[in-house]
C-alpha cells in the first residue's frame, strides 16, 4: 500500500459522509471513517474493503472522543480530512415558532463542533494536504432566500468560523474548503431534493482532488465553483 491515499471523514455513518467513504474506497485510497455508534451500512462496507476501511467511534459534540481520535492516530498521515456533520430541525420555523434547544443544537452539531474538530484533527493533515467541511449552498448570506432559515443560519456562521480560522492562520498551507453539495436526497435532505447521492458526492470528490495542494479557504460547489460568502 505505499503510496496510497489517506482520508478522514468524520460522521460516516449514514448519507453523504457514508457516500464519501464509499466513493473513496471505491478510487483506491485508504480510509479511516467514524460513527457515534455502530454502522451497519460501514460493517458492510469493511467487509468488502478489509485491508482499507477502519471505523472508529467518534461524537463530534464530544470534544473528549476527538482528542482521543487524534491520540489514537498519532504518527498517522491523512490526506484528506473531510468533516461531515449536520442536522436540520424546524425547517420551515422562523425564530418566533421555533424550539430553542432546536436551534441550539443545530448551531452545535453544524457549525461550533465541525470548526473544533479541525482545530483538534488537523495536525494529522501535512502541508498540502486538504481539510474540508461539509457546508451548503444555504449557508451563502448574500444568496439568501428565507429558505430553511434556521438551518441556513448554522451554516451561515460555520462559514464565519472558518473564516476566522483562517484569518487566525494565514500561514496555514492547508487547502481549506468549505463544500456545497447541493440539495441532495437523504434522510435529511428529504425526499424532494433534486440530486442523488450518485449525482453529488462523485463531482465533491473530483473537486476535493482538483483543490490538493493549492492553500487558502474556499467556499464552492461540487462543480468547484466559488459561491458568495
Amino acid at each position: 500500500m505505499t503510496g496510497q491515499s489517506t482520508a478522514l471523514v468524520v460522521g460516516a455513518s449514514r448519507g453523504l459522509g457514508l457516500a464519501l467513504v464509499e466513493e473513496w474506497l471505491g478510487r483506491g485510497w485508504r480510509v479511516i471513517a467514524t460513527a457515534r455508534g455502530r454502522s451497519d451500512p460501514l460493517e458492510k462496507l469493511a467487509t468488502r474493503f478489509p485491508s482499507s476501511l477502519e471505523v472508529e467511534v467518534v461524537d463530534i459534540n464530544d470534544a473528549g472522543t476527538v482528542r482521543a481520535l487524534r491520540e489514537r492516530l498519532g504518527g498517522r498521515r491523512v490526506d484528506v480530512l473531510f468533516i461531515n456533520a449536520g442536522i436540520a430541525r424546524d425547517i420551515e420555523a422562523s425564530p418566533v415558532g421555533a424550539r430553542e434547544t432546536d436551534f441550539l443544537d443545530m448551531m452545535l452539531t453544524n457549525a461550533f463542533s465541525p470548526v473544533r474538530a479541525v482545530e483538534i484533527l488537523r495536525d494529522l493533515v501535512p502541508t498540502g494536504g486538504t481539510i474540508a467541511i461539509m457546508s451548503s449552498e444555504l449557508g451563502s448570506i448574500a444568496n439568501a432566500t428565507g429558505s430553511w432559515q434556521l438551518y441556513a443560519s448554522s451554516k451561515a456562521a460555520l462559514n464565519m468560523l472558518m473564516k476566522g480560522y483562517a484569518a487566525k492562520h494565514a500561514d496555514d498551507r492547508h487547502a481549506l474548503l468549505l463544500v456545497a453539495p447541493g440539495w441532495v436526497r437523504t434522510e435529511m435532505g428529504g425526499s424532494d431534493a433534486i440530486l442523488s447521492v450518485e449525482q453529488s458526492i462523485p463531482l465533491v470528490v473530483d473537486m476535493v482532488d482538483a483543490n490538493r495542494g493549492k492553500a487558502g479557504l474556499r467556499y464552492v460547489d461540487r462543480f468547484n465553483n466559488p459561491l458568495p460568502w
